[in-house]
């Protein structure tokens, strides 16, 4: 009997790749393929990439008093967006390019002012953002780490975890505290940061796995968007747990 398909990243469920109507595959002419969403990622990295650089040239020659609003903006309109997405995958060839533009400007906006503080801190994340990726598709393809079920439920759960402890400290934050380990440089915070970068990066195991299983089931075309929307919100994720890492590391020298 087959067992039940699980990702960590929201984005990719169980249920990704069935109609919304039938709960069965949809197979058309137009079909889900890996180069086709390959070349989605791509271009919504690309899209990330431009508003990261709107927001880095922002600051740059006006300060951070520009920057600020685009933080929000980008912050709260890319988490709009992808809970629309989520709910409305047939729309993500709208939303999921808004999505990468929105999270551009929230990424680039951070980033330039981390980078002000460590200068070269964003060029070392995007490298490690992308050398885990590689890596990790190099291991996935290879075999060496394989998408088990084991596996998918302690992602999964470690995952849930850390969305767990993040929405506590909001919590905690509307009260004026916060869980400290999660910004601070000590060993502890700097330890609690390793452990989350390695969640988020396991977690494009899942996202490959997902994928893959979407192009053998013949989903429709639409969900090339949708399946590198996933990604993209995991590299983001990813991005932004390496930025924290590293800048910690940084405070202590």
């Amino acid at each position: 009997m087959a067992t039940p398909l699980r990702s960590g990243n929201p984005a990719l469920s169980r249920d990704t790749f069935l109609d919304s109507a039938s709960g069965t595959v949809v197979s058309s002419d137009g079909t889900m393929t890996v180069n086709g969403t390959v070349n989605k990622t791509a271009f919504l990295l690309i899209l990330v990439l431009c508003g990261a650089m709107y927001s880095w040239n922002a600051f740059a020659s006006q300060g951070i008093d520009a920057v600020q609003p685009l933080v929000m903006i980008g912050a709260l309109g890319g988490f709009v967006l992808a809970m629309i997405t989520i709910f409305k995958k047939n729309w993500a060839m709208v939303t999921a390019p808004a999505y990468a533009a929105l999270e551009g400007l929230f990424i680039g906006a951070l980033s330039a002012m981390l980078n002000a503080h460590y200068h070269g801190i964003v060029i070392q994340a995007v490298a490690l953002t992308f050398g885990t990726m590689g890596a990790l598709l190099l291991a996935y393809r290879s075999g060496l780490i394989r998408a088990t079920e084991k596996f998918k439920l302690g992602v999964f759960a470690a995952t849930g975890g850390v969305c767990l402890l993040y929405l506590g400290d909001m919590v905690m934050g509307l009260f004026g505290h916060h869980i400290s380990a999660i910004y601070s440089s000590s060993p502890l915070g700097i330890g609690l940061s390793a452990v989350v970068v390695v969640i988020a990066a396991l977690n494009l195991i899942l996202d490959f796995d997902m994928i893959e299983q979407g192009v053998a089931m013949r989903a429709p075309k639409y969900m090339e968007w949708y399946g590198a929307f996933g990604l993209v919100v995991t590299l983001v994720w990813l991005y932004l747990e390496i930025l924290r890492l590293l800048s910690k590391l940084n405070s202590r020298n």
